[in-house]
């Protein structure tokens, strides 16, 4: 008994397509016999003459048309899967590059990559830690596969670049357990003109929370300090309030209470953290799976912040 096969079923697919044994033959590399071949083959399997022969080709009998119905329904199944076994059999070998901010790098990315090492221990992965600008220029260069990054609102578009929305990141004042604010759920940031800051540079504070470009006051600095450890421990003594991204919130320390700051309209005050790639690169499977666990493991920061906000674990 003669029975369809997945290579005649393709020699089918391509002769419909051109619309002349030769030119499917051309397309595929193969002789025109053994086209010729391969749909006789097919016909005696299907009972009748799949093409009528013309003058200047061949076109598709009726027989011929439900044969390609369905015969193309099986082979994008199949290729569908032989796509995603060659994405699993790549994913045992090769290096993944991620870069992120340092915040992202004090819980997102650490839980995101120990979940793919478990996943593809055979795929080595390398850690390129710097700022939004630096993750960004090392993507143009092709140094890294992928960057977590909170790009300012005036960031220029870039066609070799895709950002891909991850998480809205809020920005939360950080104060001691001591301070007349510990107890508030929220503050409204115009309220906070009053207070003694501890910010990490100099100038207005940490230009990538970008706080002091939508406020019309400037804070009152008493210190500044770069290591978030040592800037932690001054406002736990009740010397300042600083402020602290979402996204380190699993890493407080607990005599250290977060507030929502919010807007006079009780809008949150929020950065917008992104993945990004160059163009394509999603479709590569170490960078698809990481994007995928990067969106996860957000979603599962985002609920600890909201219970943190709420004193739910400490």
């Amino acid at each position: 008994m003669v029975e369809l096969t997945l290579s005649g079923l393709r020699v089918l697919r391509e002769v419909a397509a051109r619309g002349s044994f030769t030119a499917a033959a051309e397309a595929m590399g193969y002789t025109q016999s053994s086209i010729s071949r391969q749909i006789a083959a097919l016909e005696a399997a299907a009972g009748g003459r799949l093409f009528e022969r013309e003058t200047r080709g061949v076109r598709l009998t009726e027989a011929g048309r439900v044969l390609l119905r369905h015969g193309a329904k099986v082979l994008e199944q199949v290729e569908a899967a032989d796509h995603e076994l060659t994405a699993l059999r790549e994913l045992s070998t090769g290096t993944l590059t991620v870069g992120g901010f340092p915040t992202a790098l004090a819980a997102l990315l650490p839980r995101a990559l120990a979940a793919f090492g478990d996943r593809h221990p055979g795929v080595a992965i390398a850690l390129r830690e710097g700022t939004t600008p630096a993750q960004l220029r090392m993507l143009r260069a092709g140094t890294t596969d992928l960057a977590v990054v909170a790009p300012s609102a005036d960031e220029p578009e870039d066609p070799r670049l895709v950002l891909d929305p991850l998480l809205r990141d809020p920005l939360l004042l950080a104060v001691s357990r001591e301070h007349p604010l510990a107890a508030a759920r929220e503050v409204d940031v115009d309220d906070l003109a009053t207070h003694q800051w501890i910010i990490g540079k100099d100038e207005a504070g940490d230009p990538q929370l970008e706080l002091w470009r939508r406020v019309a006051w400037q804070p009152r600095t008493r210190f500044v300090v770069k290591d978030w450890t040592a800037k932690l421990a001054l406002v736990a003594s009740g010397l300042g309030v600083a402020l602290v991204p979402g996204l380190a919130a699993p890493w407080i320390r607990d005599d250290v209470a977060l507030i929502a700051i919010r807007t006079p309209d009780r809008v949150p005050v929020t950065r917008d953290v992104v993945t990004a790639m160059r163009t394509g690169a999603r479709e590569l499977p170490h960078v698809r799976v990481m994007v995928d666990l990067l969106h996860y493991m957000a979603a599962e920061l985002a609920r600890e912040v909201e219970a943190r906000l709420q004193d739910r674990w400490l």
